[in-house]
């Protein structure tokens, strides 16, 4: 089989911070690949080698058939990117800023201000394309950028955590257009934090834990690994925590977690809420909170490794700014 992207055994170093630990995975074309993971992680350091704008430090990678290091060029010829933070030029309009990625392709300034009114009427950004982007909202901001990377007409585009920082509404927003993207044929590779992203976007999900690939599957398979739900009961006397505790574990075979007043757990038959809700009933504790919602990524990743996704964020400044260093000497 023929893949969009393919990386076989990816590893980086910036000097002794070891950011990739030889990530393999594949990605056919058409497709969402998520790669799921906290600040830190590799996500982003992945992310750029693939893009060619930094070089593996071992092992090997492939772009629309083509060498991410030996064929950059052709690379380059078929990708998009979308970073974490739009990078759209804030002095100039929403037009100004397409027809300048279009001419900086090589295209004509006729084709440039037609791909540009396409691309505005698409993300619906028609109404302010004649306006300076530093009066665009970030929803719109956002999907500016995404349509910058979309002028040259991509067959994989590489969204770097896209939604970061932007309210419900606009992150809805850009979920339609991505699966707008694959209906046309695109390949996306997109990388996230969120779960609830992955699960609503990825065909597949790879999870990365310091720089290394520690779950692979669809999101139904990942949140079963870990429950699939998470039972949460409050109760109106915070004293009966304890009680909520072992009555939960008896019930559930687990060992809850216990954060103030409020007992939770991953439980993989919904049937038991009920019947904790007897036993509550039973030992006379009246309940201020009783709920079942899906697993969290924090949740997955702590069932993952045996720690919480907080516990590595502190690496991630110094991952991210050894790889602009580095990108930017390229």
């Amino acid at each position: 089989m023929t893949y969009a992207i393919q990386a076989d055994g990816l590893e980086k170093r910036f000097g002794e911070t070891r950011a990739l630990a030889g990530v393999s995975l594949t990605a056919p074309p058409g497709t969402v690949l998520g790669v799921l993971g906290p600040n830190g992680a590799g996500k982003t350091t992945m992310t750029r080698i693939l893009a060619t704008l930094i070089e593996p430090t071992a092992g090997s990678a492939r772009v629309g058939g083509y060498d991410v290091v030996k064929e950059a060029h052709k690379v380059r010829q078929l990708i998009g990117l979308t970073g974490q933070y739009a990078g759209v030029d804030e002095m100039l309009t929403g037009t100004e800023n397409l027809v300048l990625i279009g001419r900086l392709l090589g295209m004509s300034r006729r084709a440039s201000k037609a791909r540009a009114a396409e691309l505005l009427d698409r993300f619906q950004l028609t109404d302010a394309a004649e306006r300076a982007a530093k009066t665009y909202s970030g929803g719109m901001r956002r999907r500016l950028d995404l349509a910058a990377s979309l002028v040259g007409r991509p067959q994989i585009l590489f969204l770097d955590e896209p939604t970061t920082g932007l309210d419900p509404r606009s992150r809805n927003g850009l979920w339609d257009i991505v699966r707008g993207l694959t209906d046309d044929g695109v390949t996306v590779l997109l990388t996230t934090q969120y779960l609830e992203e992955a699960d609503q976007l990825a065909d597949d999900i790879v999870v990365i834990d310091r720089g290394q690939i520690i779950a692979h599957g669809t999101s139904d398979v990942l949140k079963a690994q870990v429950g699939g739900q998470v039972l949460e009961v409050r109760p109106v006397d915070p004293t009966h925590a304890g009680t909520v505790s072992k009555i939960v574990a008896d019930l559930t075979d687990t060992v809850p977690d216990v954060d103030d007043d409020l007992v939770s757990t991953p439980i993989t038959d919904p049937g038991v809420m009920p019947a904790v809700v007897r036993r509550l009933d039973d030992a006379g504790v009246d309940v201020g909170e009783l709920s079942l919602r899906k697993a969290s990524l924090d949740e997955v990743f702590f069932a993952l490794t045996g720690h919480h996704t907080d516990d590595i964020d502190a690496e991630a400044d110094e991952l991210a700014q050894a790889a602009d260093k580095e990108g930017a000497s390229a």
